[in-house]
């Protein structure tokens, strides 16, 4: 598989692993049980923003991309989004603490992208990682989908991305 762009259905057989929200285990340091979040299949029902970056609680990606995103969810579910979600080369564990250090519960999903399968799948990795990047599907169709060409979130930060909502 390619680079996805604008036009393509969102492909097959694409999951991420992520803690579901519990109240019980609302501390950081808790650990809940990572689920697969069949993206294919909750794609193909909703408008989602789908988020990745290289890494959790890294300078960039906590203080300037995802930040945005948090801030202006109410602007993002004004436009139509049904779900935003967050993935990062992180285990799902780093990943829910990472939501819970920003006071996340279940309103955006921080999951993993697994060994970067999925980033690797459309070549968009730094490395071993996932690259910055932002795709917006709406009922399994790409609207959007670009990735960042430098170090900063000119078009995977939420203002490029409620720009093409």
């Amino acid at each position: 598989m390619s680079a996805l762009k604008a036009g393509d259905d969102f492909p097959e057989g694409v999951s991420f692993t992520y803690v579901p929200y519990n109240p019980d285990q609302g501390a950081v340091t808790a650990c809940g049980v990572p689920v697969k979040y069949d993206a294919s299949k909750e794609f193909k029902e909703k408008k989602v923003v789908l988020v990745s970056v290289p890494g959790a609680f890294t300078p960039t990606c906590q203080n300037t991309h995802i930040q945005g995103y948090i801030e202006k969810l109410p602007q993002l579910k004004a436009a139509g989004v049904d779900q935003v979600i967050v993935i990062a080369f992180n285990d799902a564990w780093v990943q829910a603490a990472w939501a819970k250090a920003n006071g996340i519960k279940d309103e955006i999903i921080f999951a993993s992208d697994d060994g970067a399968t999925f980033s690797s799948s459309i070549g968009w990795t730094l490395g071993a990682r996932t690259a910055r990047y932002a795709i917006v599907v709406d009922h399994g169709k790409v609207v959007y989908a670009e990735k960042e060409p430098a170090k900063d979130v000119g078009v995977s930060g939420v203002d490029a991305v409620l720009a093409k909502l």
